[in-house]
Protein backbone atom coordinates (compact mmCIF):
# COMPACT_ATOMS: atom_id res chain seq x y z
CA UNK A 1 0.00 0.00 0.00
CA UNK A 2 1.34 3.55 -1.23
CA UNK A 3 2.48 5.73 1.77
CA UNK A 4 -0.84 8.79 2.65
CA UNK A 5 2.78 11.10 1.93
CA UNK A 6 3.23 9.59 -1.15
CA UNK A 7 -0.62 9.27 -2.47
CA UNK A 8 -0.80 13.50 -1.20
CA UNK A 9 2.57 14.33 -3.07
CA UNK A 10 0.96 12.65 -6.24
CA UNK A 11 -2.80 14.16 -5.95
CA UNK A 12 -1.36 18.10 -5.40
CA UNK A 13 1.05 17.55 -8.53
CA UNK A 14 -0.17 19.92 -10.92
CA UNK A 15 0.99 18.96 -15.10
CA UNK A 16 1.63 21.57 -17.15
CA UNK A 17 3.90 22.67 -19.34
CA UNK A 18 6.12 24.31 -16.51
CA UNK A 19 6.24 21.03 -14.58
CA UNK A 20 7.15 18.77 -13.30
CA UNK A 21 10.11 18.91 -15.10
CA UNK A 22 10.81 20.70 -19.03
CA UNK A 23 9.97 17.29 -20.79
CA UNK A 24 6.56 18.81 -21.89
CA UNK A 25 8.12 22.38 -23.03
CA UNK A 26 11.35 20.43 -24.32
CA UNK A 27 9.77 17.40 -26.56
CA UNK A 28 7.33 20.25 -27.77
CA UNK A 29 10.65 22.20 -29.12
CA UNK A 30 11.84 18.99 -30.87
CA UNK A 31 8.62 18.47 -32.39
CA UNK A 32 8.67 22.15 -33.70
CA UNK A 33 12.57 21.80 -34.73
CA UNK A 34 11.43 18.61 -36.79
CA UNK A 35 8.60 19.99 -38.28
CA UNK A 36 10.20 23.20 -39.94
CA UNK A 37 13.32 21.51 -41.22
CA UNK A 38 14.40 18.31 -43.45
CA UNK A 39 16.45 16.52 -41.46
CA UNK A 40 18.83 13.82 -42.92
CA UNK A 41 19.61 10.88 -40.20
CA UNK A 42 22.61 9.16 -40.18
CA UNK A 43 23.88 5.66 -39.26
CA UNK A 44 22.59 2.35 -38.34
CA UNK A 45 20.72 3.66 -35.92
CA UNK A 46 19.24 6.81 -37.74
CA UNK A 47 20.41 9.38 -35.47
CA UNK A 48 20.48 13.24 -35.42
CA UNK A 49 23.28 14.82 -37.92
CA UNK A 50 25.69 16.74 -35.77
CA UNK A 51 25.44 19.81 -37.74
CA UNK A 52 21.68 20.28 -35.98
CA UNK A 53 22.85 19.57 -32.37
CA UNK A 54 24.14 22.76 -30.79
CA UNK A 55 21.14 24.59 -32.74
CA UNK A 56 18.61 21.78 -30.67
CA UNK A 57 20.53 21.88 -27.33
CA UNK A 58 20.43 26.23 -27.58
CA UNK A 59 16.59 25.67 -27.81
CA UNK A 60 16.09 23.65 -24.67
CA UNK A 61 15.06 24.79 -21.01
CA UNK A 62 18.42 24.05 -19.72
CA UNK A 63 21.24 24.06 -22.68
CA UNK A 64 23.94 21.45 -22.02
CA UNK A 65 27.26 23.05 -21.44
CA UNK A 66 30.22 20.95 -22.95
CA UNK A 67 33.09 21.23 -24.02
CA UNK A 68 33.96 18.12 -26.47
CA UNK A 69 35.49 19.43 -30.29
CA UNK A 70 32.87 16.78 -32.35
CA UNK A 71 30.23 16.51 -30.20
CA UNK A 72 27.60 13.30 -31.47
CA UNK A 73 24.27 12.90 -30.12
CA UNK A 74 24.70 10.94 -27.11
CA UNK A 75 27.58 13.52 -26.07
CA UNK A 76 24.20 15.78 -25.16
CA UNK A 77 22.04 13.31 -23.24
CA UNK A 78 18.56 15.37 -22.45
CA UNK A 79 18.95 15.53 -26.71
CA UNK A 80 19.61 11.74 -26.62
CA UNK A 81 16.81 11.37 -24.54
CA UNK A 82 14.31 13.65 -26.36
CA UNK A 83 15.02 11.58 -29.26
CA UNK A 84 14.26 8.22 -27.97
CA UNK A 85 10.71 9.66 -27.33
CA UNK A 86 10.10 11.03 -29.92
CA UNK A 87 10.80 7.70 -31.98
CA UNK A 88 9.29 5.45 -29.00
CA UNK A 89 5.69 7.17 -29.38
CA UNK A 90 5.43 6.63 -32.97
CA UNK A 91 4.94 10.56 -33.57
CA UNK A 92 8.33 10.09 -36.26
CA UNK A 93 8.91 8.26 -39.20
CA UNK A 94 11.87 7.41 -40.90
CA UNK A 95 11.40 8.35 -44.79
CA UNK A 96 13.74 7.51 -47.64
CA UNK A 97 14.13 9.86 -50.75
CA UNK A 98 16.76 8.32 -53.15
CA UNK A 99 19.14 6.49 -50.72
CA UNK A 100 18.90 9.34 -47.90
CA UNK A 101 16.80 8.27 -44.76
CA UNK A 102 14.92 11.40 -43.48
CA UNK A 103 13.34 12.32 -40.49
CA UNK A 104 10.06 13.13 -40.46
CA UNK A 105 6.54 13.80 -38.04
CA UNK A 106 3.89 11.71 -38.96
CA UNK A 107 0.43 13.36 -39.56
CA UNK A 108 -1.64 11.15 -38.37
CA UNK A 109 -0.05 10.61 -35.14
CA UNK A 110 0.19 14.08 -34.33
CA UNK A 111 -2.84 14.96 -34.96
CA UNK A 112 -3.95 12.66 -32.13
CA UNK A 113 -1.33 14.30 -30.26
CA UNK A 114 -2.72 17.48 -30.99
CA UNK A 115 -5.76 16.35 -29.34
CA UNK A 116 -4.40 15.55 -25.77
CA UNK A 117 -4.20 17.95 -22.92
CA UNK A 118 -0.69 18.38 -20.69
CA UNK A 119 -1.58 15.33 -18.54
CA UNK A 120 -2.19 12.93 -21.12
CA UNK A 121 1.24 14.14 -23.31
CA UNK A 122 3.30 13.78 -20.10
CA UNK A 123 2.16 10.03 -19.58
CA UNK A 124 1.91 9.03 -22.95
CA UNK A 125 5.93 10.42 -23.16
CA UNK A 126 6.29 8.64 -19.45
CA UNK A 127 4.89 5.04 -21.05
CA UNK A 128 7.24 5.46 -24.65
CA UNK A 129 10.07 6.03 -22.63
CA UNK A 130 10.00 3.22 -19.06
CA UNK A 131 7.95 0.55 -21.09
CA UNK A 132 8.75 0.96 -24.99
CA UNK A 133 12.25 3.22 -24.85
CA UNK A 134 14.72 0.66 -26.41
CA UNK A 135 18.20 1.69 -25.98
CA UNK A 136 18.71 0.48 -29.69
CA UNK A 137 16.44 2.80 -30.18
CA UNK A 138 19.64 5.41 -29.79
CA UNK A 139 22.80 3.29 -30.33
CA UNK A 140 22.95 1.12 -27.36
CA UNK A 141 22.56 -2.18 -26.47
CA UNK A 142 19.17 -3.83 -25.88
CA UNK A 143 18.55 -4.15 -22.35
CA UNK A 144 17.25 -7.65 -21.08
CA UNK A 145 16.22 -5.38 -18.20
CA UNK A 146 14.02 -3.00 -19.31
CA UNK A 147 14.19 0.72 -18.32
CA UNK A 148 11.52 0.72 -15.62
CA UNK A 149 12.91 -1.95 -13.37
CA UNK A 150 16.19 -0.03 -14.05
CA UNK A 151 14.95 3.32 -13.43
CA UNK A 152 13.08 1.97 -10.67
CA UNK A 153 16.26 0.76 -9.05
CA UNK A 154 18.22 3.71 -9.62
CA UNK A 155 15.86 5.72 -7.81
CA UNK A 156 15.22 3.17 -5.18
CA UNK A 157 18.87 3.89 -4.53
CA UNK A 158 19.51 7.11 -4.30
CA UNK A 159 20.26 8.56 -0.68
CA UNK A 160 17.71 10.74 0.60
CA UNK A 161 20.15 13.33 0.97
CA UNK A 162 21.32 12.95 -2.52
CA UNK A 163 23.75 11.98 -4.22
CA UNK A 164 27.28 13.68 -4.93
CA UNK A 165 28.63 12.33 -8.33
CA UNK A 166 31.78 14.36 -8.91
CA UNK A 167 34.92 13.03 -7.76
CA UNK A 168 32.94 9.79 -7.09
CA UNK A 169 35.33 7.65 -9.99
CA UNK A 170 32.56 4.50 -10.36
CA UNK A 171 30.05 6.63 -9.81
CA UNK A 172 30.91 8.93 -12.76
CA UNK A 173 32.81 6.03 -15.23
CA UNK A 174 30.30 3.17 -14.19
CA UNK A 175 26.92 3.79 -12.23
CA UNK A 176 26.03 6.25 -14.78
CA UNK A 177 27.20 5.31 -17.99
CA UNK A 178 26.55 1.92 -17.75
CA UNK A 179 24.73 0.98 -14.93
CA UNK A 180 21.80 3.71 -15.63
CA UNK A 181 22.88 5.37 -18.44
CA UNK A 182 23.36 9.27 -19.21
CA UNK A 183 20.23 9.82 -21.41
CA UNK A 184 18.12 7.89 -18.71
CA UNK A 185 19.20 10.08 -16.05
CA UNK A 186 18.57 13.52 -18.54
CA UNK A 187 15.33 11.78 -18.67
CA UNK A 188 14.87 11.49 -15.29
CA UNK A 189 15.20 14.65 -14.51
CA UNK A 190 13.15 16.16 -17.60
CA UNK A 191 10.47 14.48 -16.08
CA UNK A 192 10.99 16.03 -12.67
CA UNK A 193 12.00 12.94 -10.89
CA UNK A 194 15.02 13.96 -9.34
CA UNK A 195 17.13 17.36 -9.55
CA UNK A 196 20.68 17.14 -10.75
CA UNK A 197 23.31 19.66 -10.20
CA UNK A 198 25.69 20.53 -12.76
CA UNK A 199 29.31 20.91 -12.48
CA UNK A 200 32.10 22.78 -14.41
CA UNK A 201 32.72 21.86 -18.36
CA UNK A 202 35.83 20.13 -18.58
CA UNK A 203 37.52 19.78 -22.28
CA UNK A 204 36.95 16.08 -23.74
CA UNK A 205 34.44 15.47 -21.13
CA UNK A 206 30.48 15.70 -21.68
CA UNK A 207 28.24 16.34 -19.11
CA UNK A 208 29.59 17.44 -16.18
CA UNK A 209 27.41 15.98 -13.13
CA UNK A 210 28.09 17.13 -9.68
CA UNK A 211 24.73 16.41 -7.59
CA UNK A 212 22.26 13.93 -8.29
CA UNK A 213 19.05 14.17 -5.54
CA UNK A 214 15.73 13.02 -5.69
CA UNK A 215 12.33 15.28 -6.06
CA UNK A 216 9.20 14.30 -3.61
CA UNK A 217 6.96 13.84 -6.91
CA UNK A 218 9.96 11.77 -8.32
CA UNK A 219 10.35 9.33 -4.96
CA UNK A 220 5.97 8.83 -4.96
CA UNK A 221 6.04 8.20 -8.90
CA UNK A 222 8.90 5.80 -9.00
CA UNK A 223 7.13 3.92 -5.32
CA UNK A 224 4.10 3.59 -6.75
CA UNK A 225 5.19 2.37 -10.80
CA UNK A 226 7.70 0.24 -8.81
CA UNK A 227 4.49 -2.08 -7.50
CA UNK A 228 3.40 -2.49 -10.94
CA UNK A 229 3.88 -5.78 -12.75
CA UNK A 230 5.52 -4.51 -15.96
CA UNK A 231 8.25 -3.17 -13.58
CA UNK A 232 9.50 -6.56 -13.10
CA UNK A 233 12.75 -7.57 -15.09
CA UNK A 234 11.60 -7.80 -18.50
CA UNK A 235 13.04 -11.61 -19.19
CA UNK A 236 10.38 -12.12 -16.16
CA UNK A 237 7.32 -11.08 -17.85
CA UNK A 238 4.80 -13.33 -19.86
CA UNK A 239 4.56 -12.67 -23.64
CA UNK A 240 0.74 -10.97 -22.73
CA UNK A 241 2.75 -8.71 -20.37
CA UNK A 242 5.14 -7.55 -23.26
CA UNK A 243 2.22 -6.76 -25.65
CA UNK A 244 0.59 -4.86 -22.69
CA UNK A 245 3.72 -2.90 -21.93
CA UNK A 246 4.02 -1.91 -26.08
CA UNK A 247 0.23 -0.12 -26.27
CA UNK A 248 -0.33 3.00 -25.00
CA UNK A 249 -2.67 3.29 -21.31
CA UNK A 250 -0.79 0.40 -20.06
CA UNK A 251 -0.17 2.15 -17.13
CA UNK A 252 -3.28 4.20 -16.76
CA UNK A 253 -5.40 2.02 -14.49
CA UNK A 254 -2.67 2.49 -11.66
CA UNK A 255 -1.78 6.51 -12.02
CA UNK A 256 -5.17 7.64 -13.28
CA UNK A 257 -6.98 7.37 -9.57
CA UNK A 258 -4.40 10.37 -8.75
CA UNK A 259 -4.27 12.06 -12.39
CA UNK A 260 -8.05 11.73 -13.24
CA UNK A 261 -7.25 14.11 -16.11
CA UNK A 262 -5.48 11.49 -18.19
CA UNK A 263 -8.37 10.00 -20.26
CA UNK A 264 -7.19 9.48 -23.27
CA UNK A 265 -4.11 8.01 -24.97
CA UNK A 266 -2.52 8.48 -28.08
CA UNK A 267 -3.62 6.44 -31.34
CA UNK A 268 -0.82 5.87 -33.76
CA UNK A 269 -1.71 4.55 -37.47
CA UNK A 270 -2.24 1.15 -37.27
CA UNK A 271 -0.12 -1.32 -39.76
CA UNK A 272 -2.97 -2.11 -42.49
CA UNK A 273 -1.58 -4.37 -45.99
CA UNK A 274 -0.86 -2.29 -48.36
CA UNK A 275 -2.04 -3.75 -51.68
CA UNK A 276 1.00 -4.27 -54.80
CA UNK A 277 3.35 -5.46 -56.77
CA UNK A 278 6.58 -5.07 -54.61
CA UNK A 279 9.65 -4.78 -56.35
CA UNK A 280 13.01 -6.25 -54.43
CA UNK A 281 16.94 -5.11 -55.00
CA UNK A 282 18.35 -8.48 -53.30
CA UNK A 283 22.31 -7.78 -53.07
CA UNK A 284 25.22 -9.92 -51.70
CA UNK A 285 27.35 -7.47 -53.27
CA UNK A 286 27.48 -4.03 -55.27
CA UNK A 287 28.27 -6.45 -57.91
CA UNK A 288 25.74 -9.15 -57.69
CA UNK A 289 21.85 -8.70 -57.30
CA UNK A 290 18.50 -9.72 -58.15
CA UNK A 291 15.88 -7.60 -59.11
CA UNK A 292 12.47 -9.81 -57.67
CA UNK A 293 8.64 -8.82 -57.89
CA UNK A 294 6.48 -10.24 -55.47
CA UNK A 295 2.64 -10.00 -54.46
CA UNK A 296 1.57 -8.35 -51.69
CA UNK A 297 -0.47 -11.23 -50.22
CA UNK A 298 2.24 -13.25 -50.31
CA UNK A 299 4.66 -14.03 -47.55
CA UNK A 300 8.11 -13.61 -46.64
CA UNK A 301 8.41 -17.27 -46.19
CA UNK A 302 7.25 -17.27 -50.03
CA UNK A 303 10.37 -14.40 -50.96
CA UNK A 304 12.83 -16.26 -48.73
CA UNK A 305 11.91 -19.10 -51.60
CA UNK A 306 12.43 -16.61 -53.90
CA UNK A 307 15.47 -15.40 -53.30
CA UNK A 308 16.99 -18.80 -53.21
CA UNK A 309 15.85 -19.47 -56.26
CA UNK A 310 17.61 -16.27 -57.35
CA UNK A 311 20.79 -17.83 -56.55
CA UNK A 312 20.13 -21.18 -57.31
CA UNK A 313 20.74 -22.25 -53.54
CA UNK A 314 19.33 -25.15 -51.97
CA UNK A 315 16.30 -24.46 -49.14
CA UNK A 316 17.97 -26.62 -46.81
CA UNK A 317 18.62 -24.29 -44.31
CA UNK A 318 17.28 -22.08 -41.09
CA UNK A 319 16.78 -18.16 -42.03
CA UNK A 320 15.89 -15.06 -40.61
CA UNK A 321 14.46 -11.62 -42.31
CA UNK A 322 15.55 -8.76 -39.63
CA UNK A 323 14.62 -5.07 -40.30
CA UNK A 324 14.03 -1.89 -37.84
CA UNK A 325 10.22 -1.29 -37.42
CA UNK A 326 8.69 2.80 -37.09
CA UNK A 327 9.95 2.87 -33.59
CA UNK A 328 13.63 2.21 -34.58
CA UNK A 329 13.46 -1.40 -32.81
CA UNK A 330 14.84 -4.60 -34.92
CA UNK A 331 12.13 -7.04 -35.62
CA UNK A 332 12.79 -10.45 -36.15
CA UNK A 333 10.91 -12.95 -38.68
CA UNK A 334 12.05 -16.08 -38.43
CA UNK A 335 11.79 -19.94 -40.10
CA UNK A 336 8.63 -21.04 -39.34
CA UNK A 337 10.62 -24.65 -37.48
CA UNK A 338 11.57 -22.19 -35.04
CA UNK A 339 8.23 -22.00 -34.06
CA UNK A 340 9.41 -18.28 -32.79
CA UNK A 341 6.06 -15.85 -33.34
CA UNK A 342 5.47 -14.28 -35.53
CA UNK A 343 6.93 -16.64 -38.33
CA UNK A 344 7.30 -15.84 -42.06
CA UNK A 345 4.40 -17.93 -43.21
CA UNK A 346 2.77 -15.27 -40.78
CA UNK A 347 3.55 -12.29 -42.09
CA UNK A 348 2.61 -10.85 -45.41
CA UNK A 349 5.17 -8.62 -47.77
CA UNK A 350 2.43 -5.86 -47.29
CA UNK A 351 1.90 -6.04 -43.49
CA UNK A 352 5.56 -4.94 -43.81
CA UNK A 353 6.00 -1.38 -42.69
CA UNK A 354 8.36 -0.97 -45.38
CA UNK A 355 8.10 2.21 -47.95
CA UNK A 356 10.57 2.75 -50.69
CA UNK A 357 14.22 3.23 -50.21
CA UNK A 358 13.92 0.97 -47.17
CA UNK A 359 15.72 -2.15 -46.08
CA UNK A 360 16.15 -5.39 -44.42
CA UNK A 361 18.52 -8.28 -43.55
CA UNK A 362 17.81 -11.80 -44.87
CA UNK A 363 20.07 -14.40 -43.17
CA UNK A 364 20.24 -17.64 -44.68
CA UNK A 365 21.67 -20.63 -42.80
CA UNK A 366 23.05 -20.22 -39.51
CA UNK A 367 26.37 -21.65 -40.24
CA UNK A 368 27.72 -19.82 -43.19
CA UNK A 369 25.73 -16.98 -42.48
CA UNK A 370 24.71 -16.12 -45.95
CA UNK A 371 23.54 -12.14 -45.69
CA UNK A 372 21.34 -11.03 -47.84
CA UNK A 373 20.60 -6.85 -48.66
CA UNK A 374 16.88 -6.78 -49.08
CA UNK A 375 15.89 -3.14 -50.12
CA UNK A 376 12.07 -1.86 -51.06
CA UNK A 377 12.93 -0.44 -54.60
CA UNK A 378 9.33 0.89 -55.29
CA UNK A 379 5.47 -0.94 -55.12
CA UNK A 380 3.59 -1.28 -58.59
CA UNK A 381 0.03 -1.33 -58.76
CA UNK A 382 -1.19 -4.81 -58.19
CA UNK A 383 -1.11 -6.85 -61.64
CA UNK A 384 -3.51 -9.53 -61.43
CA UNK A 385 -1.72 -11.95 -64.00
CA UNK A 386 1.43 -12.08 -61.10
CA UNK A 387 0.72 -14.53 -58.78
CA UNK A 388 3.67 -15.94 -57.79
CA UNK A 389 7.32 -14.32 -56.95
CA UNK A 390 8.93 -13.35 -60.39
CA UNK A 391 13.00 -12.78 -61.18
CA UNK A 392 12.76 -9.67 -63.15
CA UNK A 393 16.35 -9.09 -63.36
CA UNK A 394 20.38 -10.79 -62.19
CA UNK A 395 23.70 -8.94 -62.42
CA UNK A 396 26.79 -10.53 -61.38
CA UNK A 397 27.59 -14.63 -60.92
CA UNK A 398 25.92 -16.36 -57.96
CA UNK A 399 28.39 -17.44 -55.64
CA UNK A 400 28.36 -21.22 -55.18
CA UNK A 401 26.02 -22.20 -51.53
CA UNK A 402 29.08 -24.95 -50.62
CA UNK A 403 32.96 -23.45 -51.95
CA UNK A 404 34.48 -25.96 -49.47
CA UNK A 405 32.76 -28.90 -50.22
CA UNK A 406 33.59 -27.63 -54.23
CA UNK A 407 37.17 -27.31 -53.56
CA UNK A 408 37.64 -30.38 -51.62
CA UNK A 409 35.65 -32.50 -54.43
CA UNK A 410 38.44 -30.99 -56.90
CA UNK A 411 41.38 -31.98 -54.74
CA UNK A 412 40.10 -35.63 -54.45
CA UNK A 413 39.60 -35.49 -57.99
Amino acid sequence: MLSSEYQQTLREQIINEDGPGNVLRDFGTLLDFVGEREIKVSGVHQLLPMSTLAELNARLSKPLRILLRRPQQKSYPHINGLYLLLRASGLSLIEVKGKQPLLALDGEALASWRGLNPTEHYFTLLEAWLLRGEGEIIGDDRDPLGPLFKCSTFMEGLPNAGWKVAGDRQAEQLTIPYHVGTYNLALLELFGCVSVEEGRPEAGKGWAVERVKRTPFGEALFKLLSRHRLAAMRFELSEAELEEAATFGALQSLLQPFFPEWRRNLEIPQVALVNGLYVFKVSLSAKVWRRIAIPAALSLDDLSHAILRAYDFDDDHLYQFSYRDRFGVTVQVKHPYLEEPPSTDQVAIGEIPFRPGASMEYLFDFGDEWRFDVRLERIDPADGRIKKPKLLEEHGEAPPQYPNMEKDEEEDW
